[in-house]
């Protein structure tokens, strides 16, 4: 009897401690636990941003240089076009009229030349014999000579004349692409009328500004002693297009206005970009982006931080495996995937990196 109550109690005391041994496994399966990253000091690149307006190296207005009318239109809005091409031709009759004017005062001034010659060549010899006198002879030469002028003056006057009416044709100064036709055949044109412009884009002009503030604390962090200099140690820049697009070429800084705008308070930049393959056009836009390197800064993913009402958050893990909910002030990195913390974190601090969707202040976790 007293066998079997030994049995008994001690059958009992077994499951006891079989059922704590559960509460303690069931106790410890509670933690959660959650991927975790120890923060350090690396070097790392921002940007900055500024909308751009995209300009040829020359965006060059053809104007007619005489009056007339549009007689042939040799190309197209659009058209590609070299130097010295001509782009329009213009009947205008009055430089016509001039030419043939011109050519009549020649003719005119080049008859009186011959016949004062011929006087002086009559009376020198009469002179030299003293049959008439050499004031007669000087009278002759002066006309010859006043002649001379006059003639010198039409052949003037001519060249004017045949150089005006070459202006018949318009051609373009520059190798460039034709913008829009604003007058068609037929029309009525002249030096103040705008027929097209020719944009030279082997080269284009990307112009943007820049607040005061925003452009002394840029060039602060630009090594140089002169504006000159340091615009030469800003590196190269990167376009990215209206469809979102970056463009394949790299792009350089070349000038800073030397004034600031005091109706607006900025100052004007203009990078430059090669354009070998004409993919930007002159008018269009888009948005720079200046590249600015630093030291010695924490870098963290995104996903390892949380938004609550404006702010920043991470999860900063402690001793005693226990969150601790910290705000922090950020920049985004140019890849969109990371922010460098400017205030909030140490280098060896141990933060939450995944799972904030569920992860609490002050949550005993497990760490990975």
């Amino acid at each position: 009897m007293k066998l079997k109550r030994l049995s008994i109690g001690i059958l009992s005391l077994l499951l006891l401690i079989g059922c704590g041994n559960k509460q303690d496994n069931k106790g410890q399966q509670q933690i959660p636990e959650y991927e975790t990253l120890v923060v350090s000091e690396k070097d790392a690149e921002l940007e900055t941003v500024f909308p751009v307006t995209i300009k040829g190296k020359e965006d060059v207005e053809i104007r007619p240089r005489i009056d007339g009318f549009i007689d042939a239109i040799y190309i197209d809005e659009g058209s590609v076009v070299k130097k010295g091409q001509i782009l329009f031709k213009i009947n205008s009759p009055s430089t016509e009229q001039a030419v043939v004017s011109a050519e009549a005062t020649v003719s005119s001034a080049q008859a009186s030349l011959n016949t004062a010659e011929l006087n002086v060549k009559r009376i020198r010899p009469l002179a030299e014999k003293g049959i008439v006198s050499n004031t007669q002879l000087e009278t002759y030469e002066n006309t010859y000579s006043s002649a001379q002028a006059s003639l010198n003056q039409a052949l003037a006057t001519l060249k004017s004349a045949r150089e005006s009416r070459t202006w018949a044709s318009v051609s373009s100064p520059v190798n460039g692409v034709v913008g829009e036709i604003s007058f068609r055949l037929g029309s009525l044109v002249n030096s103040n009328n705008v027929l097209t412009t020719v944009a030279n884009i082997g080269n284009v002009y990307a112009n943007f500004s820049m607040n005061e503030k925003d452009m002394l604390t840029f060039l602060k962090d630009i090594e140089g002693k002169t504006q000159a200099e340091k615009i030469k140690n800003i590196p190269p820049v990167t376009l990215t297009l209206v469809n979102g697009e970056k463009y394949s070429e790299k792009g350089k800084i070349e000038t800073i206005t030397g004034t600031v705008n005091v109706t607006t308070g900025t100052a004007n930049f203009r990078a430059e970009f090669p354009n070998p393959n004409g993919k930007l056009r002159s008018g269009t836009s888009g948005r720079i982006s200046i590249p600015k390197y630093v030291k010695n800064v924490i870098v963290i993913p995104q996903k390892a931080t949380k938004t609550l009402q404006n702010k920043i958050l991470v999860f900063v893990v402690n001793n005693e495996s226990k969150t601790k909910q910290t705000p922090v002030s950020v920049i985004p990195t140019p890849d969109g995937q990371n922010y460098i913390v400017t205030e909030g974190l140490k280098a060896g601090d141990r933060i939450v990196s995944e799972g904030m969707a569920t992860i609490q202040d002050n949550m005993e976790i497990k760490t990975k």
